[in-house]
């Protein structure tokens, strides 16, 4: 109940820190006014209301999202100007239509030359146009048609030259920042993903088209480079929360992630060294796949306890080095984990337990699905 303390609540729980959500999206709003770029924040990492509405500043406009659930509850919410950012699917294009011909502006995601034909052969009623962008592969090596691909072009001219079809810009995701190591590396690489499509955009100019220009990642966001200044918008999600895996690619430090986990030591094993704690994997991700010093999450405040491994609703902790002093840790007793990956592990809880210096002030419930 709000006002409890966060001891109050049954373990494993999700916390998310108030105070911390709305200081990090405060930042990248400011990162970016000062950039001159709009800021279309990415919603897959928290899918709330609650949060999108910090993100956006309460404008509820101008989101990416990641799924079609997640659209139509952002659509349900009375949010427009959203963009689907995956690469169309064949089974979704009718769901597609549908939010395309309810919203002022659904804008979708495609890379190839078969998904274009798809929405042709789907005319929008009342005169609508399909809103679309064009996927860019520079670097990051997942979805996307490559920068340097002579397709890429061609495709870009069959999006503005069909018809139902507005080209409204080209996307790209930097997320190769995620095997950077510091600012230096991530600034290098937000420097070339920059550059590269920049370079296509001159390209489309040369070709008669106009259109918008955006990247994206927590890092390259995080320390954006003056180039991006060029560049219409960008797309970070993560940055809202952050989490481990943000403090080892050097995008932010511990103290600004905004969501743990909480959880209860439930059995001791001095026979192994180790104990046990109410948290496994259907709580926490194994994202990261126990790399880390302190193994699938960074046990606060004690640096020296390690998680060493999870089974669904078990984890295994045990010290890095030395002893444990079981009078240290008795039954009962509350730890909180800082996840690896928050966007993964968020995806596992049904409530988020939001707090205020340790208080409860509510419950915020995200959408689900695909």
């Amino acid at each position: 109940m709000e006002g409890d303390p966060l001891s109050a609540l049954c373990t494993p729980a999700l916390v998310v820190d108030l105070k911390k959500v709305k200081k990090n999206a405060h930042e990248m709003i400011e990162r970016c006014q000062k950039l001159g770029v709009q800021l279309r924040p990415h919603m897959k990492t928290h899918k709330t209301l609650e949060c999108a509405d910090i993100m956006t500043g309460g404008s509820r406009r101008c989101i990416v999202v990641s799924t079609l659930a997640e659209a139509t509850f952002y659509a349900d919410h009375g949010y427009d100007d959203i963009l689907y950012a995956y690469s169309i699917p064949f089974d979704k294009v009718e769901k597609c239509a549908s939010l395309s011909e309810r919203l002022d502006l659904f804008q979708v995601l495609l890379d190839h030359p078969d998904a274009l034909e798809q929405l042709k052969k789907r005319p929008l009623r009342d005169g609508r146009q399909w809103n679309v962008w064009l996927k860019l592969d520079c670097g990051n090596g997942r979805a996307g048609v490559l920068h340097s691909d002579d397709g890429a072009l061609r495709l870009a001219k069959a999006m503005a030259e069909a018809r139902g079809v507005e080209l409204k810009g080209v996307y790209a995701h930097c997320g190769n920042t995620y095997g950077c190591r510091g600012v230096t590396e991530i600034q290098e690489v937000a420097q070339e993903t920059t550059r590269l499509t920049l370079q296509f955009m001159e390209k489309l100019k040369l070709a008669g088209i106009t259109c918008k220009s955006s990247i994206g990642s927590t890092p390259s966001c995080s320390h954006p480079v003056k180039d991006m200044e060029k560049l219409s918008e960008v797309h970070p999600g993560n940055y809202v929360f952050y989490d481990v895996q943000q403090s080892t690619i050097g995008s932010c430090t511990l103290k600004d992630v905004a969501v743990k986990v909480l959880t209860r030591i439930i059995g001791h094993s001095p026979h192994r060294n180790q104990f046990l704690v109410d948290c496994g994997w259907s709580a926490l991700s194994l994202d990261g796949a126990g790399k880390l010093p302190t193994g699938y999450a960074v046990i606060e405040g004690h640096p020296n306890l390690k998680l060493l491994s999870m089974t669904q609703e078990h984890g295994r902790v045990e010290p890095i080095s030395g002893q444990l002093d079981y009078d240290k840790y008795p039954l009962g007793t509350l730890l909180t984990l800082i996840p690896y990956h928050a966007c993964a592990t968020a995806a596992m809880h049904p409530i988020y337990h939001v707090h205020s210096e340790g208080s409860l002030v509510g419950g915020w419930t995200p959408t689900r699905g695909w």
